[in-house]
C-alpha cells in the first residue's frame, strides 16, 4: 500500500468504527448517544427500521422457501473446521491461527464462514476487509461487508482487458458517506459471472419469474383466506326488515339454540333476498401445485434434497435409507464443491499472496453424515492395499496425509502365498 494512503486511512477510520466497533465509548454529547441502532449497523442502516420490502430485490426476506433453504446451507456448511497447515501438519498456535479463531472481537469463526457463504448463496459474492487499522502484511482481523454497499471505481465503463485487470478502490456506504478501501485490504469471494467479471451475481437470477409468481400466488392466497368468510348458518324471511328487527330475530334465534361456534355470525336475509355460496375456482386450486413447483426449483437451484428440507413425498415417510443417502449427496456435491471454492480463492487471495508457506482447508473428519462413506472408502483403500493395487502412501497422499518411509512397500499378507510365472508355489 502507498504511504500516500495513510493519510485518507486515517480519515475514514472514524466512520468503520463506528460501524464495527459499537461497543467502543464515545466522547460525543448525551443526544448522539441516542442515535437510533440503524446509525451504527451494517445491517440497519439503509432505512431498514422503516421495513421498505422489495419482494424481488431481497428473496431472502420476502420467499420463505429461499430463506430456509440459504439457511440450511450456511448453518451446516459452518460446521467444517477451517484448519491451518504448513508442510501437512496442522498448526494450533500463531497468528494465522489465532486470526481464522476469532477473526475480530465481534465475530467467532463460526459466524465467519456462516455469513460469508450467506452473501455468496444471496448475492454470488462475499466481501473480507481487514479493518481500519490495516497498513500492510497479514491482517490481524477480518471483517464481512455487505456487498450491497460496495461499489466498485469505474464499475459500469467498458470492460476492455486493461480495465478489468486494473487495481482500484472500491466504495462503501456508510449513512450519506462513501468511504474508500483499497482493494489490497479486500478478499473478494466472487462467483462466476457472464455480464460483469468484476462482480459476483446473484445465483437466483435465472429464478426471478418462478420468485414472481410465488409471491403473487401467496397475495392471492392470503386475500382468499382474508375474504373466505361465508356465514355457517341463514335465516330468510319473505318480509322486509329493519336492521333492529334483523338484530333483534339474530339475538331470539342464538338465546333459543345457542351461539354460533367458530367466531361465525347468522345471517338475516329478508325480502326474498337468498344466499349462494361460491366454490373455489379451478385457477386458485392450481396456485397450490404452482407452488409446490417453485419450492422444488429453489431447493433445486441451492442443490438441496427435498429431505434434507425435511419435505418428503406422500408415498413415502421420511426415514430409512434413502434419508441418509440424500444427506450424504448435499454434503458431496452441494457443500464440499463450495468449501473447496472458498479453499481456492483464500489460497490465491490470501496464502499466495502474502508469500505464506502455510495453506488452509476444511477438516470434515466430524460430519456424520460422511462417516459412512469413509468407512466404505477404508475398506476399498484396504482391499486395494492387500492385492497390491495401491500402496500404504498411495492412499495417504489420496487423503492429504503425511507419507510413511516405509510406506511404499507392498506388505504380502499371510493368506497369500508366492508362485512362479506358470502358477506354481
Amino acid at each position: 500500500m502507498n504511504r500516500e494512503q495513510g493519510t485518507e486511512n486515517r480519515g475514514r477510520m472514524n466512520i468503520f468504527r463506528r460501524v464495527f466497533y459499537p461497543k467502543a465509548k464515545s466522547a460525543n454529547t448525551h443526544t448522539e448517544k441516542n442515535k437510533t441502532f440503524s446509525e451504527n449497523s451494517l445491517t440497519f442502516d439503509d432505512e431498514f427500521s422503516k421495513f421498505k420490502v422489495d419482494p424481488f430485490n431481497d428473496t431472502f426476506l420476502s420467499n420463505a422457501w429461499v430463506n430456509i433453504a440459504v439457511n440450511i446451507l450456511i448453518r451446516n456448511l459452518a460446521r467444517a473446521d477451517f484448519v491451518i497447515e504448513r508442510d501437512g501438519v496442522e498448526i494450533s498456535n500463531g497468528q494465522l491461527f489465532s486470526l481464522f479463531r476469532k477473526p475480530n472481537e465481534n465475530l467467532s469463526r463460526y459466524d465467519l464462514w456462516k455469513e460469508t457463504a450467506a452473501w455468496w448463496l444471496l448475492e454470488g459474492e462475499a466481501f473480507w476487509w481487514f479493518g481500519a487499522d490495516y497498513s500492510g502484511g497479514i491482517p490481524k482481523e477480518l471483517h464481512i461487508l455487505n456487498p450491497r454497499k460496495l461499489q466498485l471505481e469505474g464499475e459500469g465503463l467498458e470492460l476492455r482487458g486493461e480495465i478489468v485487470n486494473k487495481p482500484r478502490r472500491w466504495f462503501y456506504h456508510v449513512g450519506a458517506e462513501l468511504v474508500p478501501i483499497f482493494s489490497d485490504e479486500i478478499i473478494h469471494f466472487r462467483d462466476w459471472n457472464p455480464w460483469n467479471p468484476l462482480r459476483g451475481v446473484n445465483p437466483l437470477v435465472s429464478l426471478y419469474l418462478e420468485l414472481e409468481q410465488d409471491y403473487y400466488a401467496n397475495k392471492a392466497n392470503s386475500t382468499l383466506l382474508k375474504n373466505n368468510a361465508i356465514p355457517q348458518g341463514l335465516l330468510k324471511t319473505e318480509q322486509t326488515l329493519r336492521p333492529e328487527e334483523a338484530d333483534a330475530l339474530e339475538r331470539r334465534w342464538e338465546s333459543k339454540y345457542g351461539q354460533v361456534k367458530a367466531g361465525r355470525k347468522i345471517a338475516v336475509l329478508g325480502k326474498g333476498t337468498s344466499f349462494e355460496a361460491l366454490s373455489f375456482d379451478p385457477n386458485v386450486v392450481k396456485l397450490f401445485e404452482l407452488k409446490r413447483w417453485n419450492l422444488y426449483t429453489i431447493l433445486a437451484k441451492f442443490g438441496i434434497p427435498p429431505r434434507v428440507a425435511n419435505i418428503s413425498d406422500r408415498s413415502s415417510a421420511l426415514s430409512g435409507k434413502d434419508t441418509k443417502e440424500q444427506h450424504s449427496a448435499f454434503w458431496q456435491y452441494t457443500l464440499i464443491p463450495l468449501l473447496r471454492q472458498f479453499e481456492q480463492i483464500l489460497e490465491a487471495q490470501f496464502f499466495m499472496r502474502f508469500g505464506l508457506k502455510e495453506t488452509g482447508r476444511f477438516d470434515l473428519w466430524d460430519i456424520p453424515e460422511l462417516a459412512e462413506n469413509e468407512d466404505s472408502q477404508s475398506k476399498r483403500d484396504i482391499a486395494e492395499i492387500n492385492a497390491g493395487i495401491k500402496t500404504i502412501n498411495d492412499v495417504l497422499k489420496e487423503r492429504g496425509k503425511e507419507t510413511k518411509p516405509w510406506g511404499d512397500v507392498w506388505h504380502k499378507p499371510k493368506h497369500l502365498t508366492s508362485c512362479d510365472d506358470e502358477g506354481k508355489a
